[in-house]
């Protein structure tokens, strides 16, 4: 891959450009690894029923997430709620998560806005010791597909870490883009959102056979056996996606561990009746639940979470917890799935 260097005074620190490509290239075979050996975990941010950050909460919140095992922990992205923290609440998630990582799993965080203040999280990101970053979909506007790219170069040349491009929403990039994006040395995968199968198809073709694919669906598991994305596994459990894309995202891991772990083993091993019952009994009633009001794909996971005990607050407005019946409804439903796997609420 060609590489664009760091701006001459941006502030990002030293090293040479052979240097940035060593670095990148140990992140991209340590997510490459994570993809085969666990869930990737998109952790909560913990808030105090003020609303203000609990980074007490936090921590223990981590500490149980890490113990799960995931193979890396993506903070303060969608479900992380990073639209609502400001700069310094920001700093503080991303420390902890590092901290509490403790060079084990890698930490991917979340950064985004316009390409100047996506530089600005950078930066923070990269001083608390995050190993990449995940840039998410940009503020509101459509744009053209050079629009797209030139967000992208931006935020490339100002930050040294990795950088995961994330479509959804309004953000989605043609095969012709992919390939100038990947061509961007620090630029190392597409997170995919939309699950359109077709789109997908063409954008790994286009991809150089190095570039990581994330399946970023919002409850990843119910695209997961589907037969261009389901994930095969070579003798000794490299994986080895359909289109390239390895299967095991999980927003679910960040309040039922125990269902994202054995639905993924499930997958990997190609036991088909697991599958099919969690997806039946648990994924497919989940998505149902969340569908019945807007942006319940993270506030029904906190409040899955706050059910197990787990001290990680309200969401912020815009968002809202679940109503009573929906609460209701999902602790049902959180008590039935974790049955399946043996475990308790």
């Amino acid at each position: 891959m060609a590489r664009v260097s760091p701006d001459a005074g941006t502030g990002t620190g030293g090293g040479t450009d052979a240097d940035a490509e060593t670095d990148t290239a140990a992140v991209v075979r340590r997510l490459r690894d994570a993809m085969a050996g666990g869930v990737l975990s998109f952790p909560l941010t913990a808030f105090r029923d003020d609303g203000t950050l609990d980074p007490d909460g936090q921590r223990a919140y981590l500490a149980r997430r890490l113990a799960a095992g995931p193979g890396a922990l993506f903070p303060a992205c969608g479900t992380g709620e990073f639209f609502s923290l400001d700069e310094d609440e920001y700093r503080q998630v991303v420390a902890l998560t590092v901290e509490e990582a403790a060079g084990g799993a890698p930490v991917v965080a979340g950064i985004g806005y316009g390409w100047a203040q996506a530089v600005r999280f950078a930066r923070i990101a990269e001083e608390a010791g995050a190993d990449a970053l995940l840039v998410l979909p940009h503020y509101l506007v459509d744009v053209p597909q050079d629009g797209l790219v030139a967000q992208l170069a931006h935020i490339a040349a100002r930050t040294r870490p990795p950088l995961i491009a994330y479509q959804c929403g309004q953000v989605a990039y043609s095969p012709g883009s992919l390939r100038r994006i990947a061509a961007i040395g620090n630029v190392v995968g597409l997170k995919d959102g939309h699950s359109d199968l077709d789109r997908l198809q063409r954008l790994t073709l286009a991809a150089p056979e190095d570039f990581l694919f994330f399946n970023g669906a919002s409850t990843a598991e119910i695209q997961a056996r589907s037969p261009k994305l389901s994930t095969a596994f070579e003798q000794g459990g490299a994986p080895i996606a359909a289109l390239g894309i390895p299967a095991c995202s999980s927003a679910v891991h960040a309040f039922a561990p125990e269902i994202a772990d054995a639905c993924f083993t499930a997958l990997r091993d190609g036991d088909h009746a697991t599958v099919d019952t969690l997806l039946r009994d648990f994924h497919v009633p989940f998505v149902e639940l969340r569908d019945r009001t807007p942006r319940y794909a993270v506030s029904l996971v906190k409040a899955a979470a706050r059910l197990r005990g787990r001290p990680v607050g309200p969401v912020r407005a815009p968002l809202t917890d679940p109503s009573p019946s929906d609460l209701t409804d999902l602790k049902a439903l959180l008590a039935a799935g974790l049955d399946l796997v043996g475990a308790a609420l």
